[in-house]
């Protein structure tokens, strides 16, 4: 069988987009995310959609470093080894920080960079033992210049940057690259869940994308293609880069 990808946050999103491309390039897809119903439907679909590629639905929160280490752990045992990790499970909400409690700090800062910090420690102990692996993180173009009322998504996300760079100098001399992916506003269910909060959906996504260059925000297949671009053998030489998918607004 092909190699092995588990991907965070696999059943929504970019994270389902990607599993749907890594399932269709002959990868064994392992997808982790918090709800099992929806996993495992999202597995069995991917299952039927690209026959006889392996799908392994694993139940568990990033923000908890326990399940961080079981998915690790259940990938490898299934898999037989953990060739790529995409770090995709994220969280969002715009508050002015006034209005930010601790339990919402802790939230997003829980899912958005230690998940992404834990899961890549124990992905990274398995692939200094294979001597080659690959860490896509999927950021933010907030983690780059900041956004009005959402300090504490852009801290999280900013974090997300720096710990590529400085894995990107820590793993490189075991042959492990890892970099990030940076999208702007994309039309993924958490993107549709912020639009619902405003009486005239479409109004909202047109001010929405009025801001980027090319007038429009993107679509998940924009962001996904470029994660399993940076994953393969094409992007060898790229490492620690902060790949901007943002229609030209940074």
């Amino acid at each position: 069988m092909g190699q092995v990808v588990l991907i965070s946050g696999g059943t929504s999103g970019i994270g389902k987009r990607s599993a749907e491309l890594f399932a269709a390039g002959g990868y064994q897809v392992a997808i982790l995310g918090r709800d099992a119903i929806k996993g495992q439907q999202v597995a069995e679909s991917l299952q039927q959609s690209y026959p006889p590629t392996k799908i392994l639905y694993i139940q568990g929160d990033v923000s908890k470093v326990e399940d961080c280490a079981k998915a690790v752990a259940q990938t490898v045992q299934w898999g037989g080894s953990l060739d790529v990790l995409i770090n995709s499970a994220g969280r969002y909400f715009e508050k002015a920080l006034e209005d930010v409690t601790e339990e919402d700090f802790d939230a997003m800062v829980g899912i958005n960079l230690k998940g992404t910090v834990f899961m890549t420690k124990y992905a990274v102990l398995q692939m200094k033992k294979q001597g080659a692996g690959n860490i896509v993180n999927i950021s933010s173009d907030a983690g780059i210049h900041g956004n009005m009322l959402c300090s504490s998504y852009c801290a999280s996300k900013g974090g997300v940057n720096m710990f590529t760079k400085a894995m990107a100098l820590e793993l490189g001399p075991y042959g492990i690259r890892i970099n990030a992916v940076c999208p702007g506003d994309v039309l993924t269910p958490l993107t549709e869940a912020q639009l619902k909060q405003y009486p005239d959906r479409q109004a909202a996504l047109q001010e929405m994308a009025s801001v980027y260059p090319l007038g429009r925000i993107a679509t998940v297949d924009e962001v996904a293609e470029i994660v399993y671009f940076l994953a393969g053998s094409k992007a060898s030489f790229v490492n620690g880069a902060l790949w901007s998918v943002d229609g030209g607004l940074t």
